[in-house]
């Protein structure tokens, strides 16, 4: 299957063309409101520096039910020491940034390019995207980031930790105090399915999507 190759005229194909990795276009441009559409049709943006552009919508989904939400015995504890204290959308940029710099496993590099910061601290600004700060002493330790298409789904970027387990209480009490039906968590990990993460099909995922939906 030939991926689409997108020029400036704004639009996306059909999920259906996605290939069987979920990769459905490249190209394009990265503006705040292609990076919306995007989010609202089920797509997302998802590169290296130095690629092209790479838009995404994989088969099956991966995606948090909040009912579903696994606490472990030793987060319980954490929860109840209130070591980490967690707060949403006080210091957008800065954690995007840890995003970009902390060192990951297998990969060589971050695909939170300058750029990327630019669109999604815009996207912070309109109130389309949020960040969640874990701290320790008004210390900025963990948290994660990601976009708020409406009150039913929240959709996850990337996450960050300096210290062991501060991201995963971020993840657990941004869940326990938000509303959302559904944490969209986009591809696979095996951290978040410790979580309760599962796959759902495409089409399923899509349903959440379909009072917002754009063509």
């Amino acid at each position: 299957m030939t991926v689409q190759l997108l020029n400036d005229t704004m639009g996306f194909p059909s999920l259906d063309k996605a290939n069987k990795d979920g990769l459905l276009a490249f190209g394009g441009d990265l503006t705040n409101e292609r990076v919306l559409l995007a989010y609202e049709n089920g797509i997302f943006p998802w590169y290296e520096a130095g690629q092209p552009i790479m838009w995404w919508s994989p088969d099956p989904r991966f995606v948090l039910y909040p009912h579903k939400l696994k606490i472990s015995k030793s987060s319980k504890r954490l929860l109840k020491s209130n070591k980490f204290k967690v707060s949403v959308n006080r210091n957008f940029k800065d954690v995007i940034l840890a995003c970009a710099r902390v060192k990951r496993t297998s990969q060589t590099g971050t695909w939170i390019t300058d750029k990327v910061i630019d669109v999604y601290c815009e996207l912070n600004q309109l109130g389309l995207a949020k960040s969640i700060e874990v701290l320790v002493d008004d210390d900025l330790v963990g948290g994660f980031y990601g976009v708020q298409l409406n009150d039913i789904i929240f959709s996850g970027e990337s996450m960050f930790s300096y210290v062991s387990n501060a991201s995963k209480i971020g993840l657990i009490r941004f869940v326990q105090m938000s509303k959302f039906k559904l944490i969209d968590c986009q591809v696979y990990s095996p951290h978040l399915e410790r979580l309760g993460a599962e796959k759902i099909s495409r089409s399923d995922f899509m349903q959440y999507l379909k009072p917002i939906k754009k063509v």
